[in-house]
C-alpha cells in the first residue's frame, strides 16, 4: 500500500475542484485499508480518553459532500471505537420552526462539543452557503428585515454569510475547539451508481428519495458554492481538506489518519496528574479500602 501525506488533502492555496481527482490510487486491497484504519481508529480512540480526562479541549469534525458521498457510513466507521461519552452527533437538516424563530448559526452554537468531547457535524452551517444559495427562497422562511421575496436579497449577502462563519470558526477556535472539515469529493458517475444501487438492492431502497435526483440536477451550481466557500473559508485554524471519496474504504482511512496527525500537534493534551496530597496517600487509601474486607 502506498504511504499517504495529509498535508496533500489540506487547502492551502486555491482550488478548483474539477481538476482534483475523486479517486485515489494506493494499490490496497479492500482489507488492507480495513487494517489500517482499524489501527488509526484504536490510537484515536485512546487519544480521545486522555482528551476527556485533560478537560481543556473539544474537536469539531465538519462533514460535507453531495448527496451519497458516504459521509454516514464515515462516521460509523471512523468512530466506532469511541467511548460514546466522547462523541456527539448532528445531523442538521431543514430548520425547524424553533431554529427559524433565531438566527442560522444558533443552532450551531448550541451544538459545539463540550470541552473533552468531539462534535460531528453531518451537513453543517456551510448549508447556509451551499443549500440556501442553490435555492435561495429557503432564505425567505428566516423572516429576516428587509427580505421579502429572493429579489430583496441583497447582492452582499453572500459574501458577508462567508465573513460571518469564517468569524464564528474563529472564535469558537480561540477558546479551545480545534476545527477540521472535511469536504468529500465525489464524482457525478459515481453519484449515480450509487443512486442505482439504492434502487436496484431492496434493502437500500429506504435511502433513495426523489430529491437526490433533484437536487443532482443542481449538480453544476453546488460544485461551483462549494468551490467558493471552500476557497474563502479555509483559514489556518480552520482549513479544508478535500478527501476523494470515490472509494468509501480510502475516504475513511484519509478521515482518520488527517485527524490523527493534527492532535499530535496539541502535544499538551495529557492526562492529569494527581495532586501531591493525593498521591502521597495513595497507600493509605488503599489500605482503608482493603480494610473494609
Amino acid at each position: 500500500m502506498k504511504s499517504i501525506d495529509p498535508k496533500n488533502f489540506k487547502v492551502v492555496d486555491k482550488i478548483k475542484l474539477s481538476k482534483i481527482p475523486t479517486l485515489l490510487d494506493i494499490d490496497a486491497d479492500e482489507k488492507e485499508k480495513e487494517v489500517k484504519l482499524d489501527k488509526v481508529q484504536a490510537k484515536l480512540s485512546k487519544l480521545q480518553d486522555v482528551m476527556y480526562a485533560h478537560n481543556r479541549y473539544g474537536v469539531l469534525i465538519c462533514l460535507q459532500g453531495m448527496d451519497t458521498s458516504g459521509k454516514d457510513s464515515l462516521i460509523r466507521e471512523v468512530f466506532k471505537e469511541f467511548n460514546p461519552r466522547g462523541v456527539v452527533v448532528h445531523s442538521f437538516k431543514t430548520p425547524t420552526s424553533a431554529e427559524l424563530e433565531h438566527d442560522y448559526l444558533w443552532r450551531h452554537y448550541l451544538a459545539l462539543p463540550e470541552k473533552g468531547k468531539y462534535a460531528i457535524f453531518n451537513r453543517t452551517h456551510y448549508e447556509n452557503i451551499l443549500v440556501t444559495r442553490v435555492h435561495p427562497e429557503f432564505i425567505l422562511n428566516e423572516n429576516l428585515p428587509g427580505i421579502e421575496k429572493v429579489e430583496d436579497i441583497p447582492e452582499d449577502f453572500w459574501k458577508d454569510r462567508i465573513e460571518q462563519i469564517n468569524n464564528f470558526e474563529k472564535h469558537i477556535t480561540q477558546n479551545g475547539t480545534i476545527v477540521l472539515k472535511f469536504y468529500l469529493h465525489l464524482s457525478k458517475e459515481e453519484q449515480r451508481q450509487r443512486l442505482l444501487r439504492r434502487l436496484e438492492k431492496e434493502k437500500h431502497n429506504w435511502k433513495f428519495s426523489v430529491s437526490d435526483l433533484k437536487e443532482r440536477g443542481h449538480w453544476d451550481e453546488y460544485q461551483q458554492y462549494y468551490e467558493e466557500a471552500i476557497n474563502k473559508t479555509s483559514t489556518k485554524d480552520a482549513p479544508w481538506y478535500i478527501v476523494p471519496a470515490d472509494d468509501k474504504e480510502m475516504a475513511r482511512y484519509i478521515v482518520a489518519r488527517i485527524i490523527w496527525e493534527v492532535m499530535q500537534k496539541h502535544a499538551d493534551i495529557k492526562e492529569p496528574e494527581l495532586p501531591e496530597a493525593i498521591k502521597d496517600n495513595i497507600k493509605v487509601y488503599k489500605q482503608q479500602l482493603e480494610n473494609e474486607s
